[in-house]
């Protein structure tokens, strides 16, 4: 019997079910993470199914690095065990008899987690990838299509200076985007290695956040306009003090971090009347639905898509290369050991790509 093969079942019209054992992460509780066998049918895909199977995944550091470490949960998180990832890179195996979008050979990027085969519903988060896109490029599709929304929700204008805090894959994804978008980005970040990166992926400057002379830089990088737009990545309270010190009277910090995750309370006001109030900046949470001045899709997920479809078509121009960032090329056995990096704050750590060939 093929050892992917749980068991045979018989199976109405007298036709043979086949149950398959795909490998899947999971986590058990802080710091458990598992590569399980979890059984997939692929024998009897519904109308509107579509089966795929998993060539590479992509690490979100962020957000999975505070799943794993058993930070708070985020409202709407599913209790343990749970999977973990939301960026996969998958090849068509078959569809059912209603698809008519995809076809077997398709190589699609889905927010399904990490693991090695899996069915959907083909109305679900799902884009085909344009030929002549790298797949280690169009893994990243949805994670630089949610930098994209710190940009449309915030409203920004072609020409507007924007500083991005935390250097990691989101902030690297709205550094790239910004020049294409009209921006003058100025990244701020706490190593000289997140830095380099970032002039690799297109800053215009970049800056230590704990630069003494941070705010004369910050001028003299705007001619004195200020800093429009804040995109705001990372997670700890610094990083949010930072963002709201550095934007100008009246600007806009752009949030897709979850602040304060995982740390100890505050010692001091969020909302510091020297900060928020009498700034009279703008707080903008980068989830949901882009901002009233811009058409509104059918629901959050097809615009999300929307948005994801456009990144893939800058990936086809040419104009954006996420693998560029990759640093770590990981086969999904050795999935635990860049959680444990993580986990670590390994400032080397940046991209990581797992591979689900065997």
């Amino acid at each position: 019997m093929d050892p992917e093969t749980l068991r045979l079942e018989n199976c109405v019209n007298s036709h043979w079910r086949i149950i398959k054992a795909v490998k899947a992460a999971i986590l058990f509780g802080p710091r458990d993470l598992r590569i399980e066998n979890r059984p997939l049918d692929t024998s009897a895909l519904g109308p509107d199914d579509i089966w795929a199977r998993t060539v590479i995944s992509a690490f979100k550091i962020g957000t999975d690095r505070g799943n794993y470490e058993g930070a708070e949960q985020v409202p709407g998180a599913p209790d343990y065990p749970r999977g973990v990832g939301d960026s996969n890179l998958a090849i068509i195996e078959n569809v059912g008899q209603n698809v008519s979008r995809f076809s077997p050979g398709d190589r699609i990027v889905t927010r399904q987690m990490h693991q090695s085969e899996f069915v959907m519903y083909q109305h679900g988060s799902i884009i085909k990838v344009p030929d002549g896109v790298d797949s280690e490029d169009a893994v990243y599709a949805h994670l630089y299509a949610l930098s994209a929304l710190c940009y449309e929700k915030a409203q920004f204008r072609p020409g507007e200076n924007v500083a991005v805090v935390g250097v990691g894959v989101l902030g690297l994804g709205a550094i790239a985007l910004g020049p294409l978008y009209g921006a003058r980005v100025v990244a701020l970040a706490n190593s000289d290695l997140r830095l380099d990166m970032a002039a690799r992926m297109g800053a215009h400057a970049g800056y230590l956040s704990s630069d003494p002379d941070l705010a004369r830089k910050l001028d003299a990088f705007t001619d004195g306009d200020g800093i429009d737009l804040v995109i705001l990545t990372a997670n700890p309270w610094p990083a949010y003090r930072t963002a709201v010190e550095v934007v100008r009277q009246n600007g806009r910090v752009s949030i897709v971090s979850l602040q304060g995750r995982g740390e100890d309370p505050l010692d001091f006001n969020p909302l510091d009347m020297a900060w928020f109030y009498n700034k009279g900046i703008s707080l903008i949470a980068a989830s949901g639905s882009a901002g009233d001045d811009y058409p509104r899709a059918d629901s959050d997920v097809l615009e999300a898509d929307r948005r994801a479809a456009h990144v893939l078509s800058l990936m086809a121009d040419g104009r954006l290369e996420p693998s560029r960032l990759i640093t770590h090329r990981l086969h999904y056995t050795e999935m635990v050991k860049a959680y444990d990096m993580a986990d670590l704050r390994e400032k080397s750590m940046l991209g990581v790509i797992f591979d689900w060939q065997e």
